[in-house]
């Protein structure tokens, strides 16, 4: 395991902002993989892809400021 996924399963399980983060993440990434079952996308699912994937991006900022925070820096590694 890496040391970036190391970090990420420590913040899973000791910080209960980044968990939350994560979980609605895993979330919004299970309904992607649900609407790309699809065979033909309606233009409400298109705008709904857009908007998910919208929001997973924002999590994904958030959870990387947290990681960054917790990441041990050259100085002090």
């Amino acid at each position: 395991m890496g040391s970036q996924e190391a970090l990420q399963q420590e913040l899973v399980q000791n910080d209960a902002e980044y968990r939350d983060l994560y979980e609605k993440h895993q979330e919004l990434k299970r309904q992607l993989q649900g609407l790309y079952q699809k065979s033909i996308l309606s233009e409400e699912d298109e705008l709904e892809v857009k908007r998910i994937k919208h929001e997973k991006l924002r999590l994904k900022d958030q959870m990387s400021y947290i990681a960054r925070s917790h990441a041990p820096t050259a100085a002090t590694a």
